[in-house]
């Protein structure tokens, strides 16, 4: 069993997941790159793996019908992608304090991926 703890940029909102991750995905979509600034690469986890502390500075941005979006309200650090109809969540990577282990495994919505960069790692590559 893993323990791993995450947290903000200022450190408002913290979490932990108990248990393995998944191997990650690059989702390169429009709107991660504007949630983001480029593209946005997390772990899907199931709801009750992750345990939020600081709730109250965490803001939520329903950015489709089918999914919302958790940043810090303070520092504005993007930490969750929620797909409120389903039974998990997916972290962002870049907010876990530790090394994780795990590696990334797929390039997603390669299709809406920003001019300024050639994905050139081998991985597999979904357009849409």
């Amino acid at each position: 069993m893993t323990n791993l703890k995450g947290s903000c940029l200022c450190g408002a909102v913290t979490f932990e997941v108990a248990g393995a991750l998944k191997a990650t995905d690059a989702c390169h979509c429009w709107h991660c790159r504007k949630q983001s600034g480029h593209f946005f690469v997390s772990t899907d986890l199931p709801r009750s793996a992750v345990t939020i502390k600081g709730g109250e500075n965490l803001t939520w941005y329903q950015s489709t019908e089918k999914v919302r979006r958790g940043f810090c309200s303070t520092c504005g650090s993007a930490l969750f992608w929620d797909p409120v109809k389903l039974d998990w969540i997916g972290v962002a990577m870049g907010a876990f304090d530790s090394p994780t282990g795990i590696k990334l495994r797929i390039h997603i919505h390669v299709s809406g991926k920003g001019d300024y960069y050639d994905i050139a790692d081998g991985l597999p590559q979904n357009q849409d």
